[in-house]
């Protein structure tokens, strides 16, 4: 099956769960306390959200003033951001992932297996670069006529 179709069936799949997900929900609990666990739920994900993206923010700042590459916040960000959309979406299916995304030992997983994986192993962004070599003279110099 192609990554075309795949994301379609997401897409079709997702909200047909969501949607039996909260009726059963509110079956059990009642309309209003469902109502509020979404809207907590919602309010959550945007502290997360703030919170874990700030953070993360703050250690890819530090890691650039020393020199290093930033591979871990580079993929943290993005995998913050899902996790905050996930839980600002009403449900409890993407709920459930987007605490998965916002959660800090789960988010370093995903990460460590996203740069350990061959997904992004080709990337420019996470190759290390060589040393210098230390007989080379740096300098400048200009073309006189």
């Amino acid at each position: 099956m192609k990554a075309f179709q795949v994301l379609f069936l997401i897409v079709l799949i997702i909200p047909f769960a969501e949607i039996y997900l909260l009726l059963q929900v509110g079956s059990i609990l009642g309309a209003f306390p469902t109502i509020f666990l979404v809207v907590f739920t919602a309010v959550l994900g945007s502290w997360l959200l703030k919170q874990q993206g700030f953070a993360t923010f703050r250690r890819f700042q530090e890691n650039l003033t020393q020199g290093q590459i930033p591979a871990y916040e580079i993929i943290e960000g993005p995998i913050i951001l899902l996790g905050g959309v996930l839980l600002l979406t009403p449900g409890f299916l993407t709920d459930i992932l987007g605490l998965a995304c916002l959660i800090t030992p789960l988010r370093k997983r995903i990460a460590q297996y996203i740069i350990e994986s061959r997904i992004i192993q080709d990337s420019s962004a996470f190759r290390q670069t060589k040393k210098a070599d230390n007989n080379a003279l740096e300098g400048e110099f200009r073309k006189e006529d």
